[in-house]
């Protein structure tokens, strides 16, 4: 075993085995072309660890428990801890290392629920890999490769380890990432490599990871997995990080935030009582305490938990998210780009007929069609499938020589082919450009020229079949000598064209249903398609939607930016398009501003998948795509888009009610608090009580994840705003501390209290006045219409309960609470009401003055 893993250590140190012939790279690597032992595979995976470029190593959970002791916050605690406990304060002692405890077990538990939630979420969309292992193939997770598997790929796998080529046919690869050439490189299985070729960073008869198959297919061993990849060593210069979303952005700007105002207020509390002569021991804990209390340690448990939640809850919807911050995004979407075909049609394409250029059954043009589909690598199109399932030629009569793969600027793919000593190239593509390569034409048996007349009847008959609601493909072919073995783009003029194929395409009954549901949750859907505008104005009426605006590829290749962003607004189907023109209509769109999803499930679809706010794929969708988008739907059905937006909404919605809570009475209570040590003989709240009080309020607040949301909140977009947050903070906040002055005047001139009865009672006052707002913060609506979940109405009453109680008790006592008079009581009950009241009042003039304002502004190209 030491001597075998000596090999394996020369595979996966980056020496070039794929320089060696085949049969000693597969002895080096101590495997075969059918691969290894399912024994060998795992003690190789022991070894060499996970197929990632990244391992993400989940600590032991007392590590990760002590880990949290490191927060800053947490560490300012535990120095708090100590002071007290030097100066012989037991209780605050206690209470302290209490509250850190508690604190660090809430967080440790709900986020390793939320991070194991997220994982097996990820797992069921796991991109695999076709894998020999005992021999025969399966599939397998690409983590799970090893050195020495041996493995399948076809057009739309991503390559997922670098690989020795054992066998190829036709095989065409995507090597942007490693060598920034956008068009594929052909790869074979040769030993004989030139000088200039074994020289290369990515030679001709090996694959690398970060690569995807255009076209082909292949048989290869894996030479190295994970870090030891030439994608791991370089990963540093071609990768970076995604641009932070919106919502990253604004927990950021929350967070500076709300570090400036704790900052400010803490100095000036700290000078106050410094000026004033009070105990220095005291006045620094109060400002700690004041610190603590102004910070809502449990913001990053809160995003976290209610992410995965929504997650969780998209996925009982059919949609998993791998990203979890792309739930925002997609709460945010208001316009969503997708193809025709699955989505406005059953994509459930049957090959009708195959015609001649005049119009009439073809058979000619069903054979060249077939011998096309049947011998082309790539990725099978439905058309292609529908070709081979609808009436098979013979095909062993014919004997391939080369393929020209398709690619999406082209839109067309070529086979040379041989029969009986004659050398045929078969071109099958879109009709509009196998006709403008074309210079014959067949009638029956006969060969004519294929001029502007004859020109103009073959438009004349595609348009009229497209009109029909029909998709095409024109089929061409043209005679080579017999001593061509390659053929090139360069051969694909002066075709002759024999005719075209008919195929329909059911439209999708319950299509416009969930186009009206996603206009009803205002957004916008963008048909942006490779197919005929005439077919997919077709698909539209039959269906009964409307269209405002078409636009093909072509006239948006001839627009500036400008001039396309100007169209934008009018025009819902964009026919024709190529991967490069989706992705000008995708920028186009986030520079007006929107929030922009992309609905794709094939190799064309990458780019755009990539550029989009918010990347949609389908379970069913190639490699490429499934890596590229952020969220997999398990069906490819827009009502299933409808429910996950909803769901995003609501998981940002409840994200934004702990925002709106921490800047509204918890601020107000803080700025209370440092405002009253300017006229008290004595602190308004000891700083035990001030950190017991954030406590019992963390606590209350533990189940706003759970939360339900209105359908009012659910039927908009919901962006971002730190201008909202800021406003809210400013208006809710200094009602926050009206009240907490009336208080203060109810304690001082009413009950004349001394420092324990004041700070008594407005320690329940303010931990009452803070737990009880949320049910009228948590809705835009009448609070009393608008139900909470039970888990918050739970833990809510359950700590307003442990507020007016504690006092009574001997841990009161400790914290230095004693009891409250039942007058005092009342009077503070019905100063909480009154509070409820007016921020109910003014929570309704708040969203009738300023409504979705911020929520929907312009986002900053």
């Amino acid at each position: 075993m030491e001597r075998e893993t000596g090999l394996l250590l020369q595979a996966a140190d980056g020496a070039k085995l794929w320089l060696l012939p085949r049969a000693d790279i597969l002895s080096r690597l101590g495997s075969s072309a059918d691969g290894l032992s399912s024994e060998e595979a795992a003690a190789r995976l022991k070894a060499f660890g996970r197929n990632v470029l990244e391992e993400r190593l989940r600590r032991h959970i007392v590590l990760d428990f002590l880990g949290r002791f490191r927060n800053p916050l947490v560490l300012i605690l535990l120095a708090a801890a100590a002071v007290s406990a030097v100066t012989q304060q037991t209780a605050e002692f206690f209470i302290i290392i209490s509250i850190v405890v508690l604190s660090v077990i809430l967080d440790l538990v709900q986020e390793r629920r939320a991070e194991h939630a997220a994982d097996s979420l990820r797992a069921r969309v796991a991109i695999t890999a076709t894998v020999w292992r005992d021999g025969s193939a399966r599939e397998l997770p690409v983590a799970e490769l090893v050195p020495g598997d041996a493995v399948r790929l076809t057009a739309g796998d991503l390559v997922p380890a670098d690989c020795r080529l054992i066998e190829t046919d036709d095989l065409f690869v995507n090597e942007s990432l490693l060598t920034g050439e956008s068009y594929p490189a052909e790869k074979e299985a040769r030993d004989d490599l030139a000088e200039d070729e074994r020289a290369a960073i990515v030679p001709a008869n090996a694959v690398f990871m970060g690569s995807s198959v255009v076209g082909g297919s292949a048989k290869a061993v894996v030479v190295a997995t994970g870090r030891a990849t030439q994608l791991a060593r370089i990963a540093g210069t071609i990768q970076r990080p995604p641009p932070p979303t919106a919502f990253a952005l604004g927990i950021r700007d929350f967070g500076n935030l709300i570090v400036r105002v704790t900052v400010l207020l803490v100095l000036f509390t700290l000078l106050v009582n410094i000026l004033f002569d009070r105990p220095l021991i005291e006045s620094f804990l109060f400002a700690l305490a004041l610190a603590v209390g102004l910070t809502p340690e449990l913001l990053p448990m809160v995003v976290s938990v209610t992410l995965a939640h929504g997650a969780v809850r998209m996925s009982r919807r059919e949609a998993i998210v791998k990203r979890l911050s792309a739930i925002h995004d997609l709460g945010s979407m208001d316009v969503l780009c997708s193809d025709k075909t699955g989505t406005l049609t059953e994509a459930q394409i049957k090959l009708v007929t195959t015609v001649g250029v005049d119009g009439s059954a073809s058979a000619r043009t069903l054979e060249l069609a077939y011998i096309n589909a049947a011998f082309e690598t790539g990725l099978k199109s439905p058309l292609d499938k529908a070709i081979l399932q609808a009436a098979p030629a013979n095909a062993t009569l014919w004997r391939k020589i080369d393929e020209v793969p398709f690619d999406f600027e082209r839109r067309r793919v070529s086979v040379l082919v041989e029969r009986e000593g004659r050398r045929t190239l078969i071109v099958k593509g879109a009709p509009e450009d196998v006709m403008r390569l074309t210079a014959d034409c067949e009638k029956g048996a006969e060969m004519r020229p294929f001029d502007d007349e004859a020109r103009q009847r073959a438009k004349e008959l595609t348009d009229r079949l497209a009109g029909e609601g029909y998709r095409l493909l024109g089929v061409a072919w043209k005679e080579v000598g017999p001593e061509r073995d390659h053929a090139g783009i360069g051969d694909e003029v002066d075709l002759t064209l024999a005719g075209f194929a008919v195929f329909h395409d059911p439209p999708k009954q319950d299509a416009r249903a969930a186009i009206l549901d996603l206009a009803g949750l205002g957004v916008s859907v963008k048909i942006v398609t490779g197919d005929n505008e005439r077919v997919t104005e077709h698909v539209c009426r039959e269906l009964g939607i409307e269209v405002t605006g078409v636009l093909t590829g072509s006239e948006v290749a001839a627009m500036s930016d400008e001039a396309l962003s100007a169209r934008l607004g009018e025009v819902n189907l964009f026919c024709r398009m190529t991967p490069v023109l989706k992705v000008r209509v995708i920028d186009a769109l986030r520079r007006r501003g929107h929030i922009v999803g992309y609905l794709g499930d094939g190799i064309n679809d990458a780019p755009s998948l990539h550029r989009a706010d918010v990347g949609l794929s389908v379970d069913s969708a190639v490699d490429v795509a499934k890596d590229a988008a952020a969220i997999i739907l398990l069906r490819q059905d827009l009502g299933v888009l409808a429910d996950g937006v909803r769901e995003g909404r609501r998981t940002f919605a409840n994200v934004m009610k702990y925002m709106m809570m921490a800047t509204s009475s918890n601020f107000g209570n803080m700025f209370s608090m440092a405002g009253g040590v300017l006229f008290l003989p004595f602190l308004p709240m000891l700083p035990v009580q001030i950190l017991l009080n954030n406590l019992l309020y963390d606590f209350s607040e533990a189940a706003i994840p759970l939360d339900r949301v209105d359908a009012a909140t659910v039927a908009r977009p919901q962006r971002w705003s730190m201008r909202r947050l800021t406003r809210f903070m400013l208006i809710f906040g200094p009602i926050s501390s009206v009240f907490d002055l009336l208080t203060f005047g109810l304690l001082l001139w009413i009950f004349h209290a001394n420092a324990a009865l004041f700070q008594t009672g407005w320690f329940v006052e303010s931990l009452v006045t803070q737990v009880l707002v949320i049910f009228v913060i948590r809705t835009r609506g009448a609070a009393w219409k608008s139900a909470p979940h039970p888990a918050l109405a739970a833990t809510s009453l359950a700590v307003v309960c442990l507020a007016v109680l504690l006092p009574f008790t001997p841990l009161g006592s400790l914290a230095g609470l004693v009891p409250l008079p039942p007058q005092m009581l009342f009077l503070l009950a019905t100063l909480t009401a009154a509070y409820l009241i007016v921020v109910e009042a003014t929570k309704r003039w708040f969203y009738g003055r300023f409504g979705y304002e911020e929520g929907n502004a312009q986002r900053v190209a």
